[in-house]
This record gives structure tokens, sequence and C-alpha cells, in this order.
């Protein structure tokens, strides 16, 4: 029941952080809804199809559609009666990635795969809504462009992992996992943290 609450609220901040995406593109309301639905199930989906879960999560399971058209409601309501906050987009987005990195890892954890396929599996159902909202909306993909990002994913999973081989319950390590990837990714955003860059001469 947790693993099924904690990927609902990924798809829902996925959906708030798509919708949010589509209003800097400047898109009409029907334009908010699909990059907020690519957005929020994107990840999920590659997930699932990797995995052979079929049908996908939304498909199975409705309540997932009914989650992001609230969530894509609400911001579309938010940013008509107030301000939007700083950063917005690049938070709503850390938080989506902690979510769905950790609950994607422990989904592929349940089929007994070997630790670097749950940390790929686990960063690629995180990265990959986003990167379709990039995409879709012409921007400059998060995930290649901003600092901390799939990195921090991969370093949230492996602690996650670590932390159970440890003796550490399986939620606490879930906590500190998720807790490392919001963290790394908002110092990305706010303290300019970033890997070490390729440059070649010339």
């Amino acid at each position: 029941m947790l693993l099924y609450v904690l990927d609902l609220a990924g798809v829902a901040v996925f959906a708030v952080s798509g919708a949010l995406g589509a209003g800097h593109a400047g898109l009409d309301w029907l334009g908010v809804v699909v990059i907020a639905s690519v957005t929020a199930v994107g990840g999920g989906t590659l997930r699932d199809l990797l995995l052979d879960r079929h049908p996908v999560f939304w498909i199975r399971d409705t309540r997932y559609v009914y989650v992001i058209l609230a969530a894509a409601a609400l911001t579309i309501a938010w940013v008509h009666l107030m301000p939007l906050p700083e950063h917005a987009l690049a938070v709503a987005d850390a938080l989506g990635l902690g979510l769905f990195a950790i609950t994607g890892a422990q989904i592929a954890e349940e089929r007994r795969l070997p630790a670097v396929i749950v940390i790929l599996v686990g960063t690629m159902s995180g990265a990959a809504g986003g990167l379709l909202r990039d995409v879709l909306t012409a921007r400059i993909p998060l995930l290649l462009s901003s600092g901390i990002y799939g990195s921090a994913a991969i370093a949230g999973i492996a602690a996650y992992l670590l932390l159970q081989a440890a003796g550490t319950p399986r939620r606490w390590a879930f906590h500190a996992g998720l807790l490392l990837i919001v963290v790394l990714r908002l110092g990305g955003i706010y303290g300019g943290w970033h890997l070490p860059v390729l440059r070649l001469p010339g």
C-alpha cells in the first residue's frame, strides 16, 4: 500500500511539473493536460515495459489518470490565482525524480534483478517523464543540461540498496535514498553542483 501511495504521489508531482512545462511553452489547456499526462506516466510506462508488467500501471488502475487530471487542473488554477514560485518547475521535477526513481527501483528489486539493473530501471523510471516533457515543449532536456540529475537518481538508488545490504530497514533506506536524490538535485539547481565536464581541445 505504501508503494502504491508513493507511486500516486510521484505521478501527481510529475503531472504538476509537466503542466508547468507546458505553461512555460505557452500551450493551451488541452496541451497542458497532454504534457502533464506524458510527463506523469512516461517513466512508469517505460519501467513496466522493461519489466514486462502488463497492462501498464495507468491502464490497469484508472486512479492514476484521475490524479493526473486533478494535478493539471490544480496547477492551472494555481497559476491563475497567484504568482508562480521561482524554480517551481525544477523543484517539482526534483520531487518527481526522487519518488519515481526509488519506487521504480523497488519494483525492479521485487523481481530479484541484479543491483545494477535495479539502478538502471529506477533511473530511467525517474528521468524518462521529464525527458519527454522537455522534448515535447522544445526545451533542452534537464537530463542533459542542468547539473546533477540522472546522477542524483543513480546515487540515491545506490544508497537505498547499500543501506538495505547493511541491515537498515527498507522503509528507512527508502527515505534516505529519496532524500539524497532531492538534495543532490536541488544542489544542482541552487548550488550549481555538476559533474565534471568533458572539454575537447580546439
